[in-house]
């Protein structure tokens, strides 16, 4: 940079960027901040009072105009530029609007929703709980159950195997052995009613542990349906939980455009009176009024027309295990086409810059500057006041020999991704 071009910069090295064994190198670029003195003044024979109402009527009976007219119509035009941008900015605001509302209106349904099914899983719950102490009861119930079975069932048995021993004719012989028939009754009623309590405690143990083998299996069967549908509430409790998030995420995204909105609609209403004023004021010769860069965030031209050919930030290239940080873009064009300024604005920097070639840096205010490299013709000079749109060179190689444009932006003296500030889609 030659001596003189502005009163203060700071530039990195100017060695392409990138990291060999996982040692970073800081990218080509160049971290200028810019304080740059007002812009050469026109000859006073460029700075008459001339009210508007003349130029307009000059303009209207084709008389010729003196040097105050280029100035004037920049000023009408940035007037009218702002208010474009305006109208862009309300109707956006209207939209952020809509879509805030639709969301608050889906957001409403979600949590409905959230809510309904937290209820649905705290029953499902409450009734697993249920389940699972009923399912402890009759596992208790059957294990003391099959215990006196199994403390019962040598007596049972040995009476059993006696009588089997004995047969029908065992019967006989015990009747045999009484005195009297009163005995022989007796001893048949005892004998016949120790057989059937025999024959009916087993039965009842049989009974009661298929009942309870039934209750059990049906307990089990029911356990693990409340177990799936937990599962399948929790799940959609936590797919309505990133729901409701990503609401709320989008929702916050909109209050946050909405107040930038409302920020870059004052800023350029400000700036849009300040230039009313310079119109009513003809015999101004002070600086030119500039719009401020913010307030068009999103909507700023492209510089050329090609396609994009590395991005802002890092890149990392697995093959070779480097990186290369980048402080703007790199767009593909072919040789010799226009390069337009994004942005209204002084030109603080033209000339030869090394790692650039040729580079333009224009600055826009507020420590806003916009840099175009790999040029291979200027048009601009340093000093000169330049419009948005308005070309300021033509394209030519980057150091690789590649046909380019190097373009970055920075504001609050800081690189930002372009990509965040230029108009959406390829360019």
């Amino acid at each position: 940079m030659k001596d003189g071009c502005c009163r203060e910069a700071e530039l990195l090295p100017d060695r392409p960027g990138g990291r060999a064994g996982g040692r970073e190198v800081p990218a080509r670029t160049a971290a200028i901040a810019l304080s740059v003195p007002n812009p050469v003044g026109r000859p006073s024979s460029q700075l008459r009072a001339w009210p508007l109402a003349v130029l307009v009527i000059a303009a209207v009976m084709g008389v010729a105009v003196p040097a105050q007219a280029p100035k004037a119509q920049d000023t009408v035009r940035a007037s009218e530029r702002a208010g474009e941008r305006l109208r862009a900015l309300l109707r956006e605001a209207e939209a952020l609007a809509s879509q805030q509302s639709k969301l608050l209106n889906e957001l409403r349904g979600l949590e409905l929703d959230r809510q309904n099914k937290s209820a649905e899983l705290a029953r499902v719950e409450g009734e697993l709980v249920d389940t699972e102490r009923r399912l402890a009861e009759s596992a208790s119930r059957k294990d003391a159950l099959q215990r006196t079975a199994e403390a019962e069932a040598p007596e049972i048995a040995a009476r059993l195997v006696q009588l089997y021993k004995m047969g029908r004719a065992g019967y006989w012989r015990l009747l045999l052995d009484v005195d009297d028939f009163r005995s022989v009754g007796r001893a048949y009623r005892t004998a016949a009613a120790l057989n059937r309590i025999d024959r009916d405690r087993v039965a009842a143990h049989q009974r009661t542990l298929d009942a309870l083998a039934r209750e059990l299996k049906d307990l089990e069967a029911r356990r693990t349906r409340l177990t799936t549908l937990r599962a399948e509430a929790v799940r959609a409790r936590t797919a309505l939980d990133r729901s409701v998030a990503a609401q709320n995420a989008m929702i916050d995204a909109i209050d946050a455009r909405r107040d930038l909105n409302a920020q870059m609609s004052s800023e350029l209403l400000a700036a849009q009176q300040r230039l009313q004023a310079s119109l009513s004021q003809a015999g101004s010769n002070g600086p030119p009024v500039s719009l401020p860069l913010e307030a068009f965030q999103g909507a700023l031209p492209w510089p050329a027309r090609g396609s994009l050919a590395s991005r802002f930030g890092r890149q990392d290239n697995s093959r070779f295990g480097t990186s290369v940080v980048r402080n703007g873009v790199e767009i593909s064009v072919a040789e010799g086409q226009p390069v337009s300024a994004v942005h209204e604005g002084t030109v603080a920097f033209a000339d030869q810059f090394t790692g650039y070639g040729t580079l333009v840096i224009i600055e826009h205010g507020d420590r806003a500057f916009s840099l175009y490299g790999h040029l291979a013709a200027v048009h601009v000079s340093r000093g000169e006041r330049v419009e948005a749109g308005e070309r300021i060179g033509v394209s030519g190689r980057n150091p690789g020999g590649n046909p380019a444009l190097y373009f970055e932006l920075r504001v609050d003296g800081r690189p930002v991704d372009p990509l965040q500030w230029l108009q959406k889609g390829t360019p």
